[in-house]
């Protein structure tokens, strides 16, 4: 009897693209593996998740918990008053839904929720996306029952006997590319004469990518290439009065691109920042990739995300307080760089890993089965 009874399993965290794709993707896999689960997503107030979570078919609640300014300020106080709402929520969120297993995959909301898991004695189980374990994750891994990774070498941040190396989920097969490409030219209005370069700033947007192409936008319009840009919502207003000029017919501006599977497609060479998720999804893209890595995230942990594809030759690493200097000249050097662009794209096609999604809602159904 107790076959037939389906899992209840909270999934938290999001905050960006990173966080919140991936988290979609596992809960897309437990259902196909139990197509009766019953899945509820906790998130923070305000966030992207609360949008793109219901929009994908599931249901979310949402946590008033914010992070910390790393800076001393008052504002701090305001930070800490939510986090103990959020804890008290997250709570009764527990009670409420009785999960058999709680899923962590990084951002605001899975700190209280996994630590309330804890308290219960819910088995949890933490996605950890990124080559470096941030503090938080490291603090929850203590009563964490099993943790996912994407990387080698992750025993220096957790107990190796609750490691399972997994790969980052990413929001969907890029296996058929090429057959879209020509579609997704119509789709962006762009030619087939010439090369594109796809730009991607995350969901909000990067703003050393933007002020990069903003401050060589001649350079861009005089290229013989076309620029597929995605500025972020937080910049598109500011760049399109910039480029509001006839000349600029050759790039293709959009504030957030739905259709990734197009904007792969369409790409020749791709700029990117350096997250985890991004990163899984450009392995199983697998074409050239020129990465920017934040410096303005915990431990520097883009960094070291763009080194594991550059000490393999996977990648091209422009440094963010170099790329308004170098990087629309590095892009427009490789678009027509054939033989370079050969080497990287089968060098990171290597990297991919399939199939992380299942492997991670595989482990999720063990723990419920516990």
């Amino acid at each position: 009897m107790n076959r037939q009874k389906h899992k209840r399993i909270i999934i938290s965290g999001g905050g960006t693209g990173g966080h919140v794709f991936p988290a979609i993707s596992i809960a897309n896999a437990l259902r196909r593996i139990d197509p009766g689960i019953e899945i509820l997503f906790v998130g923070a107030e305000g966030r992207m998740e609360m949008e793109k979570v219901p929009a994908a078919g599931y249901k979310i609640v949402g946590l008033p918990v914010a992070g910390f300014y790393r800076s001393l300020t008052p504002k701090n106080f305001v930070v800490l008053f939510k986090l103990v709402t959020s804890l008290f929520k997250a709570r009764t969120i527990i009670s409420d839904f009785q999960p058999d297993v709680v899923v962590g995959v990084g951002g605001y909301a899975s700190g209280p929720i996994l630590r309330q898991a804890g308290r219960k004695g819910i088995p949890a189980l933490i996605q950890e996306q990124n080559s470096y374990a941030g503090v938080t994750n490291k603090l929850l891994a203590k009563k964490a029952a099993v943790i996912c990774v994407a990387y080698d070498g992750m025993e220096k941040y957790f107990p190796a006997q609750k490691i399972i190396k997994t790969g980052n989920p990413v929001r969907q097969n890029f296996d058929n590319l090429s057959n879209l490409r020509n579609e997704a030219l119509v789709f962006f209005k762009l030619k087939n004469r010439s090369p594109v370069i796809l730009i991607l700033g995350g969901s909000l947007g990067a703003g050393t990518i933007n002020r990069s192409l903003a401050e060589n936008i001649q350079k861009i319009i005089s290229s013989d290439c076309q620029w597929l840009w995605q500025t972020g919502n937080n910049y598109f207003e500011e760049i399109y009065k910039l480029l509001n000029q006839p000349e600029a017919e050759n790039i293709s501006l959009h504030s957030f691109i739905n259709r990734m599977d197009y904007a792969f497609a369409a790409a020749d060479v791709i700029v990117s920042r350096a997250g985890a998720g991004t990163i899984s999804e450009l392995c199983l893209v697998g074409k050239p990739v020129i990465l920017v890595p934040s410096p303005n995230v915990a431990e520097d942990h883009q960094t070291r995300n763009a080194l594991a594809l550059t000490y393999k030759n996977a990648a091209i690493l422009v440094k963010d307080n170099e790329a308004v200097s170098r990087l629309v000249d590095e892009a427009v050097r490789l678009v027509s760089d054939e033989k370079e662009k050969a080497s990287l794209s089968a060098n990171i096609s290597e990297m991919a890993d399939r199939d992380a999604d299942v492997r991670i809602a595989n482990e999720v159904i063990k723990l419920a089965g516990k």
